[in-house]
């Protein structure tokens, strides 16, 4: 693969999850395209490494330890919806605006 194929896919991902981000309402859609934002960067940087430097696998290290921060990351995301929704039933991004109460 060249590293023009990569960086397209990139910046599809990038402004996939920027649409999605932005024209959803429901907190764990906004969550997804927050994701696909995060990947297209990844993936950047991933082919950007592998141009650079093939030869030495730190870069790969880190794709790794950024992969597994973003799983815990989104993990919290997902629990603390979880219990916005079992405690005031909101489910979109407007019910839950206001943390109080």
């Amino acid at each position: 693969m060249s590293l023009e194929l990569l960086l397209v896919l990139a910046s599809a991902l990038f402004c996939i999850g920027i649409y999605g981000a932005l024209s959803q309402q429901s907190i764990v859609m906004v969550m997804m395209g927050l994701e696909l934002m995060l990947n297209g960067v990844l993936v950047a940087g991933a082919a950007f490494w592998a141009y650079v430097s093939p030869s030495r696998p730190d870069g790969q290290v880190l794709v790794l330890v950024v992969i597994t921060a973003m799983t815990v990351e989104m993990a919290m995301g997902f629990a603390v919806v979880t219990a916005i929704f079992r405690a005031r039933d909101a489910d979109l991004t407007d019910q839950a605006a206001d943390l109080s109460g």
